[in-house]
């Protein structure tokens, strides 16, 4: 049997790999359009930024080392212009020799990756100093510019991965940096309230933002020297980074007549298979599915990339391997916070059909006396069975733990309270006796289950309808004076049981302390002598300020 794989980056290779341990009689033969293969795209701004000192260690397999290893043979420079499956051929142009020919195969696989787009009014072949971050040719041609040219000032259009890790790199680089978004927030993939840290922080590191607005027009010829936004903004620029997301390299398979889902990526089974039996997809041009609602989905990351790569593979060579779906977890750094999400956010939980409940959960990633510095978690769960459906998380230290630990529960279907029972490692420099896991778990079952929380936006939502709402501040006389909830009326909670009579019973009811924990206690002291409707604070007013202040900027 003969397969041939299209694309070497991190899928393609996963393909040739996995059927070479599966099986030695099988011929692998790979093409690949650029020079380079195997290479971390995601480690791209790090070595533009000076993080990693040598690009060589992006790039840690050549073609040799696929021969030597797996006998496997890539053909790299060699652009495939076409494929063939009735006859099982393909059409190659070697772009060294400048030749053409044509290959057979028994199975094929298109792992062609994804492009990045171009916005008007951005045209690469007018500007020399405007860039996508895409390729190992793109990070080439980027430091080559940085190096002949003088390079002071940075615009980078869109805030998602690579928009925030060069906007990070580039400032940490001593360069002025500009973002230019389309959306209202920083990174629109996550919740506006919780984008609001990452806009501080980026304002905080002197980078200038321009949301909700877009590049119109450009001065300059040969150079672009300086961007016009549609809200009348001038931007001056010596480089700029086009970073407003992908989309799936499918040419090849719409030529084919070969079926695309629903996100626009090729439509594939549990195998990788599409379509066409003897034709499979991979990477970045593959279509996912959400594995919590089943629908298609479109997130191209690597480590997907390398897990389709490796199914496969394996199904290509007799295998047993299938896809299990994705979450959409991710993580990146933006300064010194660090920014995870898996599964879906309450919104998306709404869409889904399902009636969420959401918490915010302000705790130390490990204990205080010790430097623990606090983590912002909003999680979401399902209102009626309490499945766990996604969380958000920002802070300094102690993110990708908690996130894995969250994206694991919910790929095995885990419910809210289950997260209280999990056994997780504790010793001071690593934890709390009660991890902000548990907690968050503790808090969402008590939500779902008649202790039930109300998000700041909710809150204001409420009060500029002019709804009655009675909200009460258990918190210290001096925490209360420095700032608090609009119209909230003070009773500390070591006061509240003989001062409850000062409340209305039948009044929709808000409680809150600094971030949650007191006022779960008042809570329960309200509902246990009589209180109708009596609401916990998400995140209470250290969330309900963060709130505030985002609405004001």
């Amino acid at each position: 049997m003969k397969i041939v794989v299209i694309g070497s980056v991190a899928a393609g290779t996963s393909v040739a790999a996995k059927a070479r341990r599966n099986d030695e009689t099988v011929e692998i033969v790979v093409y690949e359009e650029n020079q380079d293969i195997s290479y971390s795209v995601c480690g791209m701004p790090y070595y533009l930024g000076g993080e990693v000192e040598s690009i060589e260690e992006l790039i840690p397999r050549n073609p040799k080392w696929f021969k030597d290893r797996f006998e496997i043979d890539i053909h790299t420079n060699h652009h495939v212009t076409a494929i063939h499956p009735l006859v099982k051929e393909i059409e190659i142009y070697d772009k060294t020799t400048e030749n053409g020919f044509r290959e057979t195969y028994d199975k094929l696989v298109l792992a062609t990756g994804s492009y990045s787009l171009t916005p008007p009014p951005f045209n690469l072949n007018t500007y020399e100093n405007v860039f996508h971050v895409k390729s190992m040719d793109n990070t080439k041609a980027i430091d080559q510019y940085m190096h002949n040219q003088e390079i002071k000032k940075v615009a980078i259009v869109g805030s998602g991965f690579i928009g925030l890790e060069m906007a990070e790199q580039f400032t940490q680089k001593g360069l002025e940096v500009s973002i230019v978004e389309l959306a209202d927030q920083i990174f629109p993939k996550i919740d506006a309230d919780m984008s609001y840290h990452l806009k501080e922080k980026l304002k905080e590191n002197n980078v200038q933002l321009h949301l909700a607005d877009k590049v119109e027009s450009i001065t300059g010829d040969r150079k672009a020297e300086q961007l016009h936004t549609n809200k009348g903004k001038d931007i001056a620029v010596d480089l700029v980074i086009l970073a407003i997301g992908v989309r799936p390299n499918v040419f090849l398979a719409k030529d084919a007549d070969i079926a695309l889902g629903d996100t626009g990526a090729i439509k594939v089974n549990e195998h990788m298979q599409t379509s066409e039996e003897d034709v499979y997809a991979v990477g970045d041009v593959a279509e996912s599915f959400n594995l919590i609602t089943k629908q298609p989905s479109y997130i191209p990351l690597g480590s997907t990339a390398n897990k389709m790569g490796r199914i496969a593979g394996d199904h290509l060579t007799g295998g047993s391997l299938s896809f299990k779906g994705i979450l959409g977890t991710g993580i990146f750094r933006l300064f010194d916070l660090t920014v995870g999400f898996t599964g879906l956010s309450y919104r998306e939980a709404q869409q889904s059909g399902f009636d969420p409940v959401v918490i915010h959960n302000i705790k130390p990633a490990h204990a205080t006396y010790v430097g623990g510095k606090n983590l912002l978690i909003k999680a979401v769960a399902d209102r009626e069975t309490g499945r766990v459906l996604g969380a958000q998380i920002i802070g300094p230290e102690g993110v990708d733990k908690r996130i894995d630990v969250l994206a694991t529960a919910i790929t095995f279907g885990a419910k809210a309270e289950d997260l209280f029972h999990l056994d997780l490692a504790y010793a001071p420099p690593f934890s709390t006796t009660k991890d902000p896991v548990l907690y968050t778990g503790m808090v969402l079952e008590n939500a779902r289950t008649g202790q039930p929380v109300l998000t700041p936006e909710a809150l204001v939502e409420l009060q500029e309808n002019q709804k009655v709402v009675q909200v009460v501040d258990v918190r210290s006389k001096s925490a209360y004076a420095k700032n608090h909830v609009k119209e909230a009326v003070h009773i500390p909670m070591p006061d509240l049981r003989k001062r409850a009579a000062e409340l209305d019973k039948d009044k929709l009811t808000v409680v809150y302390c600094n971030k949650g924990v007191t006022s779960n206690t008042a809570q329960n002291l309200l509902l246990n002598i009589g209180f109708k409707q009596v609401y916990v604070l998400s995140g209470g007013n250290t969330n309900y300020q963060y709130y505030i202040k985002s609405k004001e900027n």
